[in-house]
């Protein structure tokens, strides 16, 4: 069991919302207010209870359908109210909003191509990887300076943003947060934020972190 975080250290369990139709779709979510579909309230209540076994004090959560949802079923486990914050959603993603990659490429194909480079050319509307960074980054850090040494706190974005607010967190440039894999859907990143002499420093004790699949463990398997 992980339970609490020890000595000076504060943790943090950042967490995806489950599954949509518009993520089984392929679809570019955003900031648009999908909620969870049959698969996703299942990831939900099956992450929750491994997600509360950190034994959190705190709890924010994305202001979005999807997220909202699955941070109640973190709520009920471990017997927190959510806390709504907006900088914890995902891109703003514009006119690619709601588009698959292949309508996104035919409507928008200078940017799709950039994209599959690895580089961020923003459509009207959209947020830049750099203010992604900011607002999710400042969220984290507000949400560990919220709680004492030796507690953990959950919070509960979306993919994208959890993968660049991380990112920004551990100093990471663009090229180095790359080399992550997307979150799965209610898959979570642990994080450790210790103050030691020479200042702060934020480490990633784990990433994509999953409750086990029953199928595999049932058979031996190891998660």
């Amino acid at each position: 069991m992980p339970g609490a975080a020890s000595g000076s250290v504060r943790r943090l369990v950042v967490l995806r919302h489950g599954r949509t139709a518009w993520n089984a779709e392929g679809r570019a979510q955003g900031h648009s207010d999908v909620e969870l579909d049959a698969a996703g309230h299942a990831e939900a209540a099956a992450a929750a209870p491994w997600v509360a076994r950190y034994r959190p004090v705190a709890l924010w959560s994305s202001d979005l359908a999807r997220a909202r949802q699955t941070a109640a079923y973190v709520g009920k486990e471990s017997g927190l109210d959510p806390v709504h914050d907006e900088r914890l959603r995902e891109f703003a993603l514009g006119e690619r909003t709601g588009l698959t990659n292949e309508e996104f490429a035919a409507r928008f194909p200078e940017q799709a191509a950039a994209l599959r480079d690895g580089r961020w050319d923003p459509l009207p509307g959209m947020e830049t990887s750099e203010q992604l960074a900011a607002r999710v980054s400042a969220a984290l850090v507000d949400l560990a300076a919220s709680i004492e040494p030796g507690e953990t706190a959950v919070a509960v974005a979306h993919g994208g943003a959890i993968k660049v607010g991380v990112s920004a967190l551990l100093g990471w440039s663009a090229e180095t947060a790359q080399a992550l894999r997307h979150p799965v859907n209610c898959g979570w990143a642990l994080l450790e934020h210790e103050t030691v002499d020479s200042g702060a420093r934020w480490r990633l004790a784990a990433w994509n972190l999953s409750a086990p699949d029953p199928d595999f463990t049932s058979a031996g398997g190891v998660r």
